[in-house]
């Protein structure tokens, strides 16, 4: 396997939500705080940016050319190519310490996005899950980071990660109505390893997990727990990672310089740019909301 490479020193203050629009072929990522949608196109390297006045936590592709993305204030749909986007739906107006973090679609076209106290204390997040109907649920509550989410290769499986307890809960998914259960854990992570942060998984049913704090991506197995590779970055806090490019074997990675000492920033200068690994292995696609 090929080691990790920088296609893009973005400066990031938090990078973040990678996925891949198959039909442009482009990686969408965020940069969070500063309300930042990035569209990214590997054949030319042109990064272009567009603005979302307030934090921005996640999207995904959707209809009609279309963006679906979660923010402060609800979730909304963009149009990239304008700018102009229409908030869908605002669930949590009683709680304004709460933003949206991350969050993907399923494979019916479902958007699941999961919310979290912005001064990271409380445990006051929720799991929410938006049918292409435009129907808002609640699959999970008490949340405090709500993080990665990952669906097994046959679809019967979501894995989810609330980072400050360390581990990957799996749980049965219902493809059909949405809804989840029987949870139970797939990982944990040691502390020295980092913290679990975004994720996502290929096509043999492992998990690749973004280490904050902990310089590397990693693989595991979740049927048995067991890592099975750290792959090393020139980037303290790694944030998510998406699988893209033409046959979905290119693992597109962000990184965050938040919270970073000066000394930390000289060890890794590179932190808070986008990186790609050619993984060896075929990644599940990006779901798109609506489809």
């Amino acid at each position: 396997m090929n080691s990790p490479e920088l296609v893009l020193d973005a400066i990031a203050q938090l990078g973040e939500g990678p996925c891949w629009d198959a039909d442009a072929q482009t990686l969408y990522w965020i940069n969070i705080y500063a309300g930042e949608v990035h569209a990214y196109s590997p054949g030319s390297g042109n990064d272009r940016v567009i603005t979302i006045n307030e934090p921005v936590g996640c999207l995904a592709p959707a209809k009609s050319e279309k963006l679906i993305f979660a923010s402060q204030s609800g979730i909304s749909l963009l149009n990239p190519k304008t700018g102009k986007h229409m908030l869908l739906v605002s669930p949590e107006p009683h709680l304004p310490g709460n933003r949206f973090n991350d969050g993907k679609c399923d494979p019916a076209g479902r958007f699941l996005a999961g919310t979290m106290d912005n001064a990271e204390v409380e445990a006051s997040g929720s799991l929410y899950s938006l049918s292409p109907g435009g129907t808002i649920k609640t699959l999970l509550t008490g949340i405090r980071i709500s993080n990665g989410l990952a669906w097994s290769p046959d679809y019967r499986t979501l894995y989810y990660i609330d980072t400050p307890i360390r581990k990957v809960m799996a749980y049965d998914y219902d493809l059909s109505t949405g809804d989840i259960s029987q949870p139970r854990q797939a990982v944990y992570v040691p502390e020295e390893m980092g913290w679990p942060d975004g994720m996502t998984s290929d096509m043999d049913g492992n998990l690749w997990i973004a280490m904050w704090g902990g310089a590397k991506i990693t693989k595991w197995d979740p049927l048995t727990g067991r890592l099975q590779q750290a792959i090393p970055l020139p980037a303290l806090n790694v944030t998510s990672c998406a699988f893209g490019g033409e046959g979905l074997t290119d693992l597109y990675i962000t990184s965050a310089r938040k919270g970073m000492s000066k000394e930390q920033l000289a060890r890794y200068p590179l932190t808070g740019g986008l990186f790609r690994l050619q993984a060896g292995v075929k990644g599940m696609p990006t779901f798109g909301y609506g489809n």
